[in-house]
Order: structure tokens, then C-alpha cells, then sequence
């Protein structure tokens, strides 16, 4: 299977073709997606959730996104990698922010890069842009601004939000993105924000019009018990078979059957 590239986005709107994406954090469950065929492996900053234990992403840093998007970079052999830029690597200033998204590429192996926000960043898009760093952009509910927000919220659902959130969209192409993540976002308004955009939307609980889909892999697989978001599918219950697995192993140590005269050398 050929490499998906940014360019390829593009020729899948036009096609029709949804766009199957998916969170990696590690060398291992990277590989296994990359195996599945799943087209974008996104190094999302909720590591800091679903790997780290912390209450939000804000924390995370960039070093330790380059951390993880390179361990996912050595699995992908078909699949996009895309680096998510944590708290405060793009806000502070334009210079920072290209300097910063071009280390995802540099040094961890990305093929582009993905930062929250519509209109305030489109100076930021526009000079990654012209640097030739391919950006996703993020819009609806954007995690990092939980605070401003009030907590994880739908976005859009009054008219005077649906139409700021139309704005946005509209922004972030014109500055150069190449794809746009609309999160928690009333169907509706993901519809439409669809139809007008001529890159490619991948929907997080928007609803089933968007170019592509995107999930968290520890809900997708069962493995994250805090919380289940409304919009996630969980399409396995690893964490049970974990559990099961190594409480099978800790009975057969404490009764010595395990190791047995097998599992040992001559």
C-alpha cells in the first residue's frame, strides 16, 4: 500500500472516499494500525490522558510529543503520520510556532503537523504553509482551550456559534490547511461546513458527513476506563482480556506452574 500523503486528502473528498484516522502514542499499537490500512495515524496530545494519567493535555510538551510521534513514525509503513502541537508550542509567536511544527518533521519523522484554533492562527498556517509544512487544522471543541470553554462542551449549537464556526472553517483554508478536524460540533453544522470547504473534514463527534473519521485508539480498543466520551465506538474490551491475562499469570506463579520445565534451558 502506497504512502498516504497530504495530497491524497484532497483526491479523497473529490472521490468521495472516507478517511480512516486514528491516535498512536507507541511503536507497537502504531504498527498494528498501520497494518489494519487505517490512513492517518494523528500523535495526538491526549497521550497525556490516555498514556500519562494527567486530568487534561495541557501539560504535555513538545518534547515529549517528539518522543512519542517518533516511535510512531518507525511503525508506519502506508500511514500518514501527523504530530498534534501541544499547549504553547504555536501561540507565543509565528517564528516559534514554524520552528516548532518543523521539528515534527525534522527530527520525529511527521509528515505534517496539527494545532487547535480557526481565525486567531491563521498567521501561523499561512508561514508553515509557505515553509512547506503540511497543517491540519482543529476547530469545534479544541481540548486546549478547555478553560476559556468551561469544560469538554458541544461547540456551534446557537446560531451566532454555527456562523463563527463557518467563519473558521473558511479561514483555515484560506491560510493553506490541507485538512480540518471538527470536534463535538452539532451534525448539521458539520454538514454544511463540509459542503463549503473544498479540503477535506474529518468529524470527531460531528456526526457521519465528514470527509473522514477520527477516534482516540484507547477507546476504539476498550483500554481507557475513566471516561467514554458520547461520540466514541468501542470495538474491542482489551483492558478485560489484560486483566484476565495477568491475573493468569500472577495465579500461576504464586501455585508454581509457571515457569515449568519447558519455559527453562538445558
Amino acid at each position: 500500500m502506497a504512502k498516504v500523503t497530504a495530497r491524497d486528502f484532497l483526491r479523497r473528498k473529490v472521490e468521495g472516499r472516507k478517511i480512516s484516522m486514528i491516535t498512536a502514542y507507541d511503536y507497537p499499537f502504531a504498527l498494528l494500525a498501520d497494518e489494519a490500512e487505517i490512513d492517518v495515524l494523528l500523535v495526538g496530545d491526549s497521550v497525556g490522558m490516555v498514556v500519562q494519567g494527567l486530568d487534561n493535555t495541557l501539560p504535555v510538551t513538545m518534547e515529549e510529543m517528539l518522543y512519542h510521534t517518533r516511535m510512531v513514525a518507525r511503525a508506519a509503513k502506508s500511514a500518514m503520520v501527523i504530530g498534534d502541537m501541544p499547549f504553547m508550542s504555536y501561540q507565543a509567536s509565528i517564528e516559534e510556532a514554524v520552528r516548532n511544527a518543523g521539528r515534527f518533521l525534522k527530527e520525529a519523522g511527521a509528515a505534517a503537523i496539527k494545532m487547535e484554533g480557526g481565525s486567531e492562527i491563521r498567521e501561523q498556517i499561512a508561514a508553515m504553509t509557505r515553509a512547506d509544512i503540511p497543517v491540519m487544522a482543529h476547530i469545534g471543541l479544541t481540548p486546549q482551550a478547555i478553560h476559556r470553554m468551561g469544560g469538554y462542551k458541544v461547540q456551534g449549537r446557537t446560531e451566532a456559534g454555527a456562523e463563527r464556526l463557518l467563519q473558521e472553517a473558511c479561514a483555515v483554508e484560506e491560510a493553506g490547511a490541507f485538512a480540518l478536524i471538527l470536534e463535538a460540533i452539532p451534525v448539521d453544522l458539520a454538514k454544511r461546513i463540509t459542503a463549503q470547504v473544498s479540503i477535506p473534514t474529518i468529524g470527531i463527534g460531528a456526526g457521519p458527513y465528514c470527509d473522514g473519521q477520527v477516534l482516540v485508539l484507547h477507546d476504539v480498543l476498550g483500554l481507557f476506563a475513566r471516561f467514554t466520551p458520547k461520540f466514541a465506538k468501542r470495538y474491542a474490551n482489551l483492558k478485560e482480556d489484560a486483566l484476565k491475562a495477568l491475573r493468569d499469570y500472577r495465579d500461576e506463579v504464586q501455585r508454581g506452574v509457571f515457569p515449568s520445565e519447558e519455559h527453562g534451558f538445558r
